[in-house]
């Protein structure tokens, strides 16, 4: 596979990974999350669905199958010369239903189309690199799958191909913590922020984001949290989260309580943009990253919760941890 193509496909997974990852008012003050079924939509908040049809587009379907039995058909002529071309077909077509296949739930299938684009992709030392990232896909949907210790697995051999890459060391930190080994989650936590760099938000996002799920050093957690945001500007919606999660765990809960606002307005406002694209992008591309966006909003949306519950106000909290439910919630799977 040529590694011009390879990275140019590559791109386009990480731009719509990059995507995932992260009101009215009622009487008590709070935000009450806006309806999201818009005319065009299924009463979901889901992107209006085509006719049931195979989950790839049938273009770059029939080039692939076209390439296909050019290659069948010419590889006892050409050999090594058409295989380049057979691989790079295998694996943008791959890549295309595993988008389509995640963006409509069905992991499994995005598993599986994964895992071929793994198998087809070249040996050249930037197709490693490309390997690398796309185990770290197959990392994060396989512990989607309540598969752990398969995700583990990938974010390992991830991590021995591109040892300087943060991505591999962001997913075990999560599939050790699902597995139940805290320790090593933690120091692998540390170990993001020590190939990042100890004054990237992002990094100490995430070491301070685990410290608060483990229930370890929150006052430290809090201290990198208030870094990462004067790092950013401060708007995050996923940075106010993480400091909303320790301040309630630390059991401020109304300056929880404030910044899981925020953190749901920003979150809520970005998700309504992106329906407002139905129509103008491809269908499977924009259900990919609202099934992201409600995954972030679940996640905040319950932290919201708990913290309500703490002070009492019940109504708000069975709101937020109804929505959270509805939006994916699940530890299990890695939606924490």
């Amino acid at each position: 596979m040529s590694d011009l193509v390879l990275e140019r496909t590559l791109s386009k997974v990480s731009r719509l990974a990059s995507a995932r990852s992260t009101m009215r008012y009622d009487s008590l003050g709070f935000p009450i999350p806006p309806d999201f079924d818009l005319p065009d939509t299924n009463g979901d908040g889901s992107p209006p669905r085509r006719a049931d049809r195979p989950p790839t587009a049938g273009p770059l379907k029939r080039a692939f199958v076209v390439i296909m039995l050019l290659g069948v058909a010419g590889a006892t002529v050409l050999g090594p010369a058409v295989l380049p071309t057979v691989r790079n077909a295998v694996v943008r077509w791959s890549l295309e239903r595993a988008i389509v296949s995640e963006g409509r739930g069905d992991v499994g299938s995005a598993i599986t189309e994964v895992s071929r684009a793994i198998d087809w992709t070249g040996g050249s030392d930037s197709a490693v690199l490309a390997q690398s990232q796309l185990l770290c896909w197959r990392a994060m949907l396989r512990i989607e799958n309540l598969d752990a210790a398969g995700g583990l697995a990938d974010a390992d051999t991830a991590a021995a191909a591109a040892p300087t890459d943060v991505q591999p060391q962001r997913i075990r930190t999560m599939a050790l913590l699902i597995l139940g080994q805290t320790d090593a989650a933690m120091a692998t936590a540390q170990s993001v922020v020590d190939l990042a760099g100890e004054n990237d938000p992002e990094a100490l996002n995430h070491r301070a984001y685990f410290r608060a799920l483990a229930g370890r050093d929150l006052e430290s957690a809090l201290t990198d949290i208030n870094r990462a945001l004067a790092g950013s500007g401060g708007s995050s919606a996923n940075l106010l989260d993480t400091r909303g999660y320790i301040l309630h765990l630390l059991g401020r809960h109304q300056e929880a309580i404030d910044d899981l606002t925020m953190a749901i307005d920003s979150a809520t406002d970005d998700r309504s943009r992106l329906l407002m694209l139905a129509g103008h992008v491809d269908h499977d591309e924009l259900a990919y990253r609202l099934r992201s966006a409600d995954h972030a909003l679940a996640v905040m949306h319950h932290h919201r919760g708990l913290a309500c519950r703490e002070l009492g106000l019940e109504g708000q909290a069975e709101q937020d941890l109804a929505i959270a439910q509805k939006k994916g919630f699940d530890p299990a799977r890695g939606i924490f």
